[in-house]
């Protein structure tokens, strides 16, 4: 049975199960906002307002000093910020100029740096000063031609010959181009997601993916939502397509006020929530298990807090239980990936949630369990396959890589490569990942990223890596290593050296030495065996 038609009896009339998506580009939610309520808070950023009306003279300045640079519709402009009103000024500027917008994880190493950068193309970049230094290492390796420098605080250092932000904006000439736009083919933005392949792929999502989205999930929640009067917490990164999507361009197309922090410190974010009062809260276990375990989070008013929409890693039940108890919220625990601009599947607030479950399809979604040997035929209900989806949301394919959107998109169905199933109510489980990617906070972690590395360690023979159970990372991960004959090498060796040349997310926290790897007949890495001996210690630990 398709998980569609089963779920389709959880909506109530008021809720539109097949949505109709505007033919208009991504970047005019801003500007139709605007002309409805110009005087509304768009963004806070510690204490500092930005009116919906300011916020989009901001934009406008962008795409003009944008144009005045001679970047044109599809150049991609990358953008290697925290979260800061500088980051939807430069999102939504790229946008209007009919560029794309390249996502940079600000704490991506050299490496990974040069890699995106070269295989995007991108001539510009927007980045934090904090991070010039590694950006300027790699230049001479790329396309990269103008950097535009954003300080958040006053540091002191200086960038000539590049430009800070305000001397760019101050090349506006004051008027703007319009661009001729084909929303449905037109890529918006380029989402790089890790690949099995140790390559990073470039999620193509188009200016209607993304929007489509936008009003989905504005469909699927609206009826707990008012708007022009919401305020969203906005602490998870934007340059992670849930924090772009569920907190930047929701808030933006709800006429809502983002209150932005550039990182996740609970003493600040509980102190901003009392001062500011949020009524949405998107986030990922991680920061609710840290509001949740402080001794006074009740004195800071965390029941201002309406709705928080959980994603990026499984949310345990009695965490679930404890933050409602405190907040009086809803979580609605959901599921998406970049491919998908990202979100799929959520918890609906307005019938049954199902703890351990990430919910049914928003609107305009279908999705059904296929068998994992063909990926053709449908299993029955309560069965194991991979998870298959279609819908408006879905991502155009995979920038310059032919072979793997083929792969991935098939007869207009996203292979996710999750294992998953359906209950009888059109519920999603999401048991297993096919892809074994590891989840640590929230950021999406593949081993075989870290392989790569470790394998260039001179005393490294052979390595694995696998996700291990964290009560308040949600998995971390674990390096399994045979050294080579004659070498010898420490835990604490191995992890200094991934410090160096990984993003701190990725680096190993638990080493373990072992004289060889199960393997299959072949000489294969049998990962699921060691994934297996943890799970197994796991349960003799709790029993």
């Amino acid at each position: 049975m398709s998980g569609k038609k089963a779920w389709l009896a959880h909506y109530p009339e008021s809720i539109e199960t097949n949505v109709t998506i505007p033919n208009k580009p991504l970047g005019q939610i801003l500007q139709e906002t605007t002309e409805k309520y110009p005087d509304n808070n768009a963004l806070s950023f510690y204490g500092r307002k930005f009116s919906y009306q300011q916020l989009n003279s901001l934009v406008h300045n962008f795409t003009s000093a944008l144009q005045q640079n001679q970047v044109q519709k599809g150049d991609r402009v990358a953008i290697m910020l925290p979260n800061c009103p500088q980051y939807v000024i430069s999102y939504y500027g790229i946008l209007t100029a009919g560029a794309i917008v390249t996502q940079v994880n600000p704490m991506s190493v050299e490496r990974e740096l040069e890699y995106i950068l070269k295989d995007s193309g991108a001539e510009t970049i927007v980045v934090l000063d904090a991070f010039y230094p590694r950006l300027k290492s790699v230049q001479e390796l790329t396309n990269l031609k103008n950097i535009i420098v954003v300080s958040i605080q006053p540091s002191g250092h200086e960038f000539a010959p590049d430009l800070s932000f305000e001397s760019f904006l101050s090349e506006s000439n004051g008027s703007v181009l319009p661009i001729e736009m084909d929303p449905l083919h037109d890529v918006a933005v380029l989402q790089y997601t890790g690949g099995t392949t140790g390559r990073s792929k470039g999620a193509m999502l188009t200016h209607r993916n993304v929007l489509a989205n936008v009003i989905q999930c504005y469909e699927f929640f609206k009826e707990e939502m008012e708007i022009g009067n919401e305020r969203f917490l906005t602490v998870i990164p934007l340059f992670h397509v849930f924090g772009m999507s569920s907190c930047m361009n929701f808030s933006i197309f709800t006429a809502s006020e983002s209150i932005m922090l550039p990182r996740f410190e609970l003493e600040e974010v509980l102190n901003t929530i009392k001062n500011e009062q949020p009524t949405v809260f998107p986030g990922v276990p991680t920061m609710y298990v840290a509001i949740t375990s402080h001794p006074r989070a009740e004195e800071y008013g965390i029941n201002s807090i309406k709705t928080c929409n959980s994603g990026s890693a499984p949310m345990p039940l009695e965490l679930l239980r404890s933050f409602e108890m405190k907040t009086s919220s809803k979580i609605l625990e959901g599921y998406g990936l970049s491919e998908a601009s990202p979100t799929t599947h959520c918890n609906p607030p307005f019938s049954v949630r199902k703890p351990g479950s990430v919910g049914i399809g928003v609107p305009s979604t279908e999705y059904k369990i296929v068998d994992l040997a063909t990926g053709t035929e449908e299993v029955p209900v309560g069965e194991l396959g991979e998870v298959i989806i279609k819908g408006p949301q879905i991502m155009k394919g995979y920038w310059n890589m032919p072979e793997e959107t083929a792969n991935t998109l098939r007869d207009g169905w996203l292979y996710t490569g999750d294992i998953a199933k359906v209950d009888e109510d059109g519920y999603l489980y999401i048991v297993d990942r096919k892809k074994d990617l590891i989840i640590a906070s929230g950021f999406n972690v593949y081993p075989r990223d870290i392989e790569e590395v470790l394998y260039e360690h001179p005393a490294v023979q052979e390595a694995v890596c696998i996700g291990v159970l964290d009560p308040y990372r949600g998995e971390d991960v674990k390096a399994v290593i045979v050294q080579k004959a004659g070498k010898t090498v420490t835990e604490e060796e191995i992890i200094q050296y991934c410090k160096q040349n990984l993003a701190a997310y990725k680096v190993p926290h638990n080493v373990e030495f072992r004289d060889q790897l199960p393997k299959t007949n072949v000489g294969k890495i049998l990962r699921r065996a060691l994934r297996d001996e943890v799970k197994n210690k796991e349960k003799l630990i709790d029993s």
